[in-house]
């Protein structure tokens, strides 16, 4: 006598997940716009990794040319009133400007995002401190601040990063508070309470997720926002120091001579830092379409 044998249940399949890949090309297809600002992105990484060891002259070798040479074969992008490679110290000098821009931008909205999280998820005087912290900061002109900051700690880069921190800090603070109030009382909030989620796993698992998109907005424009104060610090002599190659410090040494005419000194630097700012401001969308769960489907 056999007993008979019972067929396995077929298993139910859920629609396929998208890949991270694919989802990637997905944007980048819908939208050119957003494929050059991807593209552009990858050309400033591949310069900042790959470009001290790609190009031509020493960035700090003075003598590799005539000084003020105007851009020839020899020198694409002339040289400056040392005899240094301008075309060298303006592709070397991505490594920096990046290094202090991501650094910035990374610390502020770590910091920023958990103080607005618990500020919009807990209310009371979690609330009250942020926000007094928050108007505080913002009650000074931003530029004028990270100066202040500068000057009193000392213009190194580990002090350039901080007080660029500093001042993007209520960016992040503000949104990450908004975004979270408006959602802790929404369905999916109470669901994932209601099945044995711990509050601080409620935040940051459910609803912290879905304020990313306009984060990874405000963290693109805050790049380039970093970088042109990054410069503007070089510039007035809070920055980075020379021989340093950064942007900043380039463009205020070549104003000197463009009177003159050696319009290379002050142009080529001026371009990248323009390209740099201009490449981060097209890519918010891009970044806001890839990390959207809603996006996803």
């Amino acid at each position: 006598m056999t007993s008979a044998s019972t067929a396995p249940s077929p298993k139910l399949k859920g629609p396929p997940r998208t890949s991270y890949w694919q989802h990637l090309k997905h944007v980048v297809s819908e939208n050119p716009v957003t494929g050059l600002a991807f593209g552009l992105f990858g050309l400033f990484i591949g310069m900042a990794l790959f470009g001290p060891y790609l190009v031509p002259y020493d960035p700090l070798n003075t003598g590799v040319g005539p000084a003020l040479q105007p851009p020839s074969a020899a020198h694409w992008f002339g040289t400056d009133q040392l005899g240094r490679d301008v075309f060298s110290r303006v592709v070397v000098a991505t490594r920096l400007d990046l290094l202090i821009s991501v650094s910035a931008v990374a610390i502020s909205f770590v910091l920023g995002s958990i103080m607005g999280s618990f500020a919009g998820y807990f209310g009371g005087w979690t609330d009250r401190i942020t926000g007094r912290l928050v108007d505080t900061i913002m009650a000074f002109p931003l530029f004028v601040l990270a100066m202040g900051i500068v000057a009193a700690a000392g213009n190194t880069v580990e002090n350039i990063v901080y007080a660029t921190a500093i001042i993007n800090l209520p960016f992040y603070a503000r949104m990450a508070r908004a975004e979270v109030s408006i959602r802790r009382n929404a369905g999916f909030v109470q669901a994932a309470r209601l099945s044995g989620n711990s509050e601080l796993r409620v935040l940051f698992g459910h609803i912290f997720p879905n304020t990313l998109p306009p984060m990874m907005v405000q963290i693109s424009l805050n790049m380039g926002w970093a970088i042109l104060n990054a410069a503007g610090l070089s510039f007035i002599g809070l920055g980075v120091q020379p021989p340093a190659p950064e942007w900043g410090i380039m463009v205020a040494e070549g104003a000197n001579f463009i009177i003159s005419g050696e319009w290379w000194l002050v142009i080529f630097p001026g371009m990248a830092l323009m390209l740099a700012v201009f490449t981060f401001n097209l890519i918010g969308d891009g970044l806001r379409d890839l990390v959207d769960p809603q996006r996803r489907t």
